[in-house]
């Protein structure tokens, strides 16, 4: 059964690898309702940019040790320490670490987290 492309899974094919994330850029002038706002000086400055994480990888690939366990499944042999970054975070990040990507005709940028500056999160504290 073929599955149809919309919308809602489009971005279900993509992939993200180990501590990167993917970014889809906020509007310059958007404010966060708390208030969240990258000055349009800042942006060109420092080649800052904030924008929404749209997918995660998996995270930092942890060392495991060199026991040999063969009745493991391949995938119980990796262990992952996850990202700060998670869907939905606002990131600021600088541009100087991001790949800009286009994807179904929308720009996005692959980002390692080690370029995201700051995260916000809405949730209630």
């Amino acid at each position: 059964m073929a599955m149809h492309l919309t919308p809602d899974n489009r971005l279900k094919k993509l992939i993200v690898i180990g501590d990167r994330v993917l970014i889809k850029l906020a509007k310059p002038d958007e404010r966060t309702a708390s208030g969240l706002y990258l000055p349009p000086g800042v942006q060109e400055k420092e080649k800052v940019q904030q924008g929404y994480v749209i997918k995660t990888g998996p995270g930092y690939i942890l060392p495991m040790p060199m026991e040999d366990e063969s009745w493991k499944g391949e995938e119980d042999q990796v262990k992952y320490l996850p990202l700060q970054a998670k869907e939905g975070d606002l990131a600021i990040f600088l541009l100087s670490g991001a790949t800009e990507v286009i994807y179904e005709n929308e720009k996005y940028f692959i980002v390692p987290q080690s370029a995201i500056l700051m995260l916000e999160r809405e949730e209630d504290l």
